[in-house]
């Protein structure tokens, strides 16, 4: 399924940066251009986008913009987790049939897409793995709490907010984890209360939700390093 010539790739991840101060995407990217470029028209035939300000007729004028001087365009797509729906819909079709003188280079530097975007489109390209996010999850904050770390457990309920997880599935989960600790009962009764308060002040409109799971975090770290 994969052409024979590429012409899509897809990064994964943050930069990895050695402590020279050389950069891995930057050599990945240098040979990709080494590869498609005459140096000497590169300027002309490089061009990198941004998926918050994208368009899908944006996107398809680039694609049918012919490259100058060389035989191929490089495109590059940053935070492509962020695309439009539209746009991945139209990449999906794209890729089974793609310009000839188009490489398009996916940057996917935040979370994974939550749809089988990546999935469907990984057939179709090269893969580059960099340093990828750890997956959160209530588990992991829930660890966070106990030991006591409140600027990661704080982190880590952004990183949940941000990915789109609703609040009331967080505390749910949070809710099972700590009712299946029958080592400390008395912190669990404790946790427990806490977690009810929040929820309470989260259903009446009393605090903003994530203000309030913020609170629920400092009050679950300060109590349990009384409780330590």
């Amino acid at each position: 399924m994969v052409k024979k010539e590429n012409c899509l790739y897809i990064f994964i991840g943050q930069d990895i940066v050695s402590p020279d101060g050389s950069s891995r995407k930057a050599a990945t990217l240098k040979s990709i251009k080494e590869k498609f470029l005459d140096k000497a028209a590169e300027d002309f035939n490089l061009n990198t986008l941004y998926s918050k300000e994208l368009s899908l007729k944006g996107l398809q004028e680039r694609i049918l913009s012919l490259p100058v001087n060389t035989r191929k365009r490089i495109l590059i797509i940053k935070d492509a987790q962020e695309l439009k729906d539209e746009i991945k819909d139209f990449i999906l079709k794209y890729v089974k049939n793609p310009h000839p003188s188009i490489v398009l280079i996916l940057d996917i530097t935040g979370s994974l897409p939550k749809d089988s975007f990546l999935k469907d489109v990984a057939g179709y390209a090269q893969l580059f793995r960099f340093k990828e996010e750890a997956r959160v999850d209530a588990f992991v904050l829930s660890r966070a709490i106990d030991s006591r770390r409140a600027d990661y457990a704080l982190n880590v309920l952004r990183q949940l907010l941000d990915s789109g997880e609703r609040p009331e599935l967080i505390m749910s989960a949070l809710r099972y984890v700590w009712e299946k600790d029958l080592v400390r009962p008395l912190e669990r009764k404790k946790k427990l209360k806490l977690l009810l308060t929040c929820d309470i002040d989260i259903k009446t409109g009393r605090l903003n939700p994530q203000f309030a799971l913020e609170r629920l975090i400092i009050s679950l770290c300060g109590f349990t390093k009384q409780a330590a």
